[in-house]
């Protein structure tokens, strides 16, 4: 069953009516466009490449790696109801995760003068057999795209399908991705606006 109430209104904790109702309204077809987005990939009709449970998976980690907030517990949440037995290996990858970014090198040119070093990630040994193959190299790259984008190459992709994954499945996890950061954003703007209002 698809969800009706908007999850960005929800997180930043904004009631009807509310000033930050009135201007998120001013906006709507960005809000519905968010929303959408957001049934798109976790509540899909069809979720054969990117099962629920590992799309719950990746959200927790990407979430839980920007520090707690009411987006990380939302999908700490939605993990544990649809695989609590996943919830500490995720947790502890997010605490080997942690770092500051973003960081990595551009090609050879003027940009390297901007060059940074920084953590390159990879899922502990001892959770491999609790995350799977699939699920382990998805928070590698969600890791990678969070915090090194620029270092991201054709090998990343050759991980991933090593892995299991599918062309489909590995455009639909970037998406994800890239909509957490969006919707991280966005809550935290909202939550300071209505902290600032109150």
């Amino acid at each position: 069953m698809m969800s009706t109430t908007d999850i960005i209104d929800t997180l930043a904790g904004i009631e009807p009516g509310s000033p930050l109702d009135a201007i998120r309204a001013r906006r709507l077809q960005a809000r519905d466009n968010a929303q959408k987005s957001y049934l798109a990939l976790f509540e899909p009709i069809d979720a054969v490449e990117f099962s629920l449970v590992e799309r719950a998976a990746v959200a927790a980690f990407v979430t839980g790696l920007h520090g707690e907030s009411p987006v990380a517990a939302f999908y700490r949440e939605k993990l544990a109801a649809g695989a609590a037995a996943l919830v500490e290996a995720v947790n502890a990858e997010i605490a080997q995760g942690k770092t500051t970014g973003p960081y990595g090198a551009f090609p050879p040119g003027p940009l390297s003068a901007e060059d940074e070093t920084g953590l390159i990630y990879r899922v502990g040994a001892d959770r491999k057999p609790a995350l799977g193959a699939r699920l382990a190299a998805a928070l590698e790259h969600a890791h990678l795209l969070v915090f090194r984008p620029r270092d991201a190459a054709s090998a990343d992709m050759k991980a991933l399908r090593s892995a299991g994954w599918s062309d489909t499945g590995i455009v639909t996890l970037s998406q994800l991705i890239a909509f957490l950061s969006f919707q991280l954003r966005v809550v935290s703007g909202l939550r300071t606006l209505r902290a600032a209002s109150a």
